[in-house]
C-alpha cells in the first residue's frame, strides 16, 4: 500500500463527531443524575469504551499505520465499524439523552424517532445494505485505492463505515427505544445473511486483493476480517438471543440496574 497520511484538518473532521457525542453523553449523564436518575455503569463504560476504539481508528499512530499496511487497515475497519459501533449501542446514549432532557424537548426528540425516515433508515434490511454492501464496493471496485488520495473521500467513506455499522446493530438488538421494530425472527434471517456475505467479502479479499494491496496483507487483512466479524457478530447474536429469550418468558423482567444488555 501506498504512503498517504491524513492531514491533521481531515483527522480532526473525523475525530470532532466523536467528540462532540462523548461530550453529550457526559453532558447528560450528570443531568440524568442530578435529577436523581440513576444509570447504570457498565453503559457509560461500554460507551467509552465504543468511542475510543473508533477515535483510535481514525486518527493518531493506528489510523495511520492503516493507510500504509491492509493488516492495520482492516483492525482498524473492525474497530469503526463493528466493535466501536456496538459498544456504544450498548451504551444506549439516546435513552440517556430522553432522561436528561425536558419532558416538551424528550417529547420532540420521539417524534423524531418515529419519524418515517428514521423508520426507514432502522430497517435491519436496508442497514445491512448499507453496510455489507458498502463494504463491497468499497474493497471489490477501484474506489479503495482513490480513497487514499482523496482526503474528501477518506472522510465520507470512513464516517459511511461508521455509520452503516452503529445503524445495522441498532436495528439488530434493541437497547435503545426503538419505534419501528421488527420480529425477531426477521432480525435473525437478515443477519445471517449479512454475516454470511461479510463472510464472503473476506473470501473474496484473501483470494483477490484491492489495487495497491499485496497478497500478503490481503491474506491477513481477509482473514482478520473474517474472525473479527464472526467475534463481533456472536456477540450480536448473544444479545438477539438472550432478548428474544426474555420476550417468551414475560414473568422474568428485568431494568438497567440487573439486566446487562
Amino acid at each position: 500500500m501506498q504512503n498517504h497520511h491524513p492531514s491533521v484538518f481531515v483527522e480532526w473532521v473525523l475525530v470532532f463527531p466523536f467528540l462532540a457525542a462523548l461530550i453529550v453523553y457526559t453532558g447528560s449523564f450528570f443531568i440524568s443524575r442530578k435529577k436523581g436518575r440513576k444509570w447504570p455503569a457498565f453503559r457509560t463504560i461500554f460507551w467509552f469504551a465504543g468511542v475510543f476504539l473508533c477515535l483510535i481508528s481514525v486518527a493518531g499512530p493506528i489510523a495511520h499505520m492503516a493507510q500504509v499496511d491492509f493488516r492495520i487497515h482492516m483492525a482498524g475497519h473492525l474497530f469503526l465499524g463493528m466493535l466501536g459501533p456496538l459498544l456504544m449501542a450498548l451504551g444506549a446514549p439516546v435513552k440517556l439523552l430522553l432522561r436528561s432532557l425536558s419532558i416538551q424537548r424528550a417529547r420532540s426528540l420521539t417524534r423524531i424517532l418515529r419519524s418515517r425516515v428514521l423508520g426507514f433508515l432502522s430497517n435491519p434490511a436496508v442497514t445491512a445494505a448499507l453496510n455489507i454492501g458498502g463494504l463491497c464496493v468499497l474493497y471489490t471496485t477501484d474506489l479503495f485505492r482513490v480513497m487514499h488520495e482523496s482526503p474528501l473521500l477518506h472522510v465520507v467513506i470512513h464516517l459511511h463505515i461508521f455509520l452503516a455499522g452503529y445503524l445495522f446493530t441498532v436495528s439488530l438488538i434493541y437497547v435503545e427505544p426503538i419505534s419501528h421494530r421488527t420480529s425477531y425472527l426477521y432480525r435473525s434471517i437478515i443477519l445471517v445473511f449479512a454475516l454470511t456475505a461479510h463472510g464472503i467479502l473476506s473470501k473474496y479479499i484473501y483470494a483477490r486483493p484491492p489495487e495497491s494491496v499485496s497478497a500478503d496483507e490481503a491474506e491477513a487483512g481477509g482473514m482478520l476480517m473474517y474472525y473479527g466479524g464472526d467475534a463481533v457478530d456472536l456477540m450480536i447474536i448473544i444479545i438477539l438471543c438472550y432478548h428474544w429469550y426474555r420476550a417468551t418468558t414475560p414473568k422474568e423482567t428485568g431494568n438497567d440496574n440487573g439486566v446487562l444488555v
